[in-house]
This record gives structure tokens, C-alpha cells and sequence, in this order.
């Protein structure tokens, strides 16, 4: 624990937490669209679940750096490219990302949702199974990141606790804010697709820098706000004219 004296180590677990946080923003939304598919009532222990199991897989990793270094080895080449550990395990959550957002966005557009349709609803267990395979690929990507960005273990793990507890406090809003708007639900379904063929990507060595993702996603939920205020004005004027003499 020498870190704790350290100035240098207490900035980088400041900008590590920040950071932890922005990458675990796809994480909270697709817990978010996952939860919601469950009762009322199931959805707020579902996404502190989700999130807790997000918080021990990063720790476990963080805890056997050996074997995350090693994923980063080839295992065998094929058409002359290193094939890692690492590089399937974001392909294949990139497959599943595709193919989970895909469905929803088909459901949505179709009219097919859980909640109109006579199918029975998802299992808390079944839900959390997804939760925990995507939980795989985000906490890998997000130990890759602290361990090229501090040293000490303790920091790495210190901040991946603070920035699951923020994202517990508000993973709950997130999630009416998203189920109560439509369109920012599709939105929020694009960009996992986005990150979905991000992950495919980075797993067959195409290296897309992620703030160009971040800033696409930054400038369409930007828009998104407009109409959402543009929507709310109207509605409002509507209103008026209904109530005027």
C-alpha cells in the first residue's frame, strides 16, 4: 500500500476512475436494455448485479495479470495473422454484440417487444448469463487499459471499485431516462452496434482510435437532446392552444 503516499499514484487513480467510468458507459446501457425485458420489480437487483459482476471480473483480472498479459501472445497464426487469446475473446463478444442489438432493433422496429407480445419473459438468470459474457469482453478491455496506464495493482483495483459504486448511484437513471425515451433507447442499440464491430475490429488487428467513437456518440446523443427539448416544446404549445378560449 506504499502507493498511498505516493501524489503521482493518487492523479492516476483520479484519471483511471474517470476513465473506467466512460468505458463502463456501454457497459450500464446494456445492462439497462437488458434489465428492463424483466419485471418491475427485478430490474433494479438485475442491474446492480450485472454491475457488481462487472466489478469482480475486473478485480479477478486485474488479479491474474499474468494470464491477461499472456492473452496478448499469439496462440497461431492464420493468413499470416497472430491470432491471441485476447483477439477472440473480443471478436466473439463482438459477434454476440451485433447479433444482441440486432434483435433488439428488429423487436422495436417490429412491435415485437417483451412487453406486447404473448411470449414469456426472460429469466433473472438468464439475463444475468448475458449480462456476464459481454462483462467478460468489457472488463478486458477495461484491465488492458489500467494496466497500460498505472503500475500498482492496488490503484487499478481502487478505481475500478469507485467507478463501479458511480455507476451503481446511477445506472438506475440511466436506465428510466433510456426506457422513457424511445428514440434514445434505438440510439442507445446503435451504439452497441458501434462498439460491436469496434470490438471485431480490434480483434483482427484494425485499430480504431476510441475517441473517434466516443465523439460520434458524444455529438448524436447531442442532437438527440435538441429534439428531445425541440419534442418537449411542442408538446408544451400543444397544451396551450388546446387550453386557450
Amino acid at each position: 500500500m506504499e502507493w498511498l503516499a505516493d501524489p503521482q499514484a493518487w492523479i492516476g487513480l483520479v484519471t483511471l476512475t474517470v476513465l473506467e467510468i466512460v468505458l463502463g458507459i456501454d457497459n450500464i446501457i446494456f445492462i439497462s436494455i437488458l434489465a428492463d425485458k424483466l419485471p418491475a420489480a427485478t430490474q433494479r437487483r438485475a442491474r446492480q448485479i450485472g454491475l457488481g459482476l462487472a466489478m469482480l471480473m475486473r478485480i479477478l483480472l486485474l488479479l491474474s495479470l499474468s494470464w491477461v498479459v499472456g492473452l496478448t501472445k499469439p496462440l497461431f497464426v492464420l493468413a499470416g495473422f497472430d491470432v491471441t487469446g485476447r483477439a477472440l475473446i473480443l471478436i466473439l463478444g463482438g459477434l454476440f454484440l451485433l447479433a444482441k442489438s440486432t434483435q433488439e432493433i428488429h423487436n422495436k422496429l417490429e412491435g415485437n417487444d417483451e412487453h406486447g407480445s404473448t411470449g414469456a419473459a426472460p429469466s433473472l438468470s438468464a439475463v444475468l448469463l448475458q449480462i456476464t459474457l459481454l462483462d467478460i469482453v468489457f472488463s478486458l478491455d477495461s484491465v488492458i487499459t489500467a494496466v497500460g496506464m498505472v503500475d500498482q495493482v492496488g490503484v487499478m483495483i481502487a478505481a475500478v471499485i469507485l467507478a463501479v459504486l458511480v455507476m451503481m448511484m446511477f445506472a438506475g437513471a440511466i436506465s428510466r431516462f433510456v426506457n422513457r425515451h424511445p428514440t434514445i433507447k434505438m440510439l442507445a442499440l446503435s451504439f452497441l452496434l458501434l462498439i460491436g464491430v469496434n470490438l471485431i475490429a480490434e480483434g483482427v488487428g484494425f485499430h480504431i482510435p476510441k475517441g473517434y467513437t466516443y465523439f460520434s456518440m458524444g455529438f448524436a446523443v447531442f442532437v438527440e437532446v435538441l429534439n428531445l427539448r425541440l419534442r418537449s416544446r411542442r408538446a408544451v404549445l400543444v397544451k396551450l392552444h388546446e387550453h386557450k378560449p
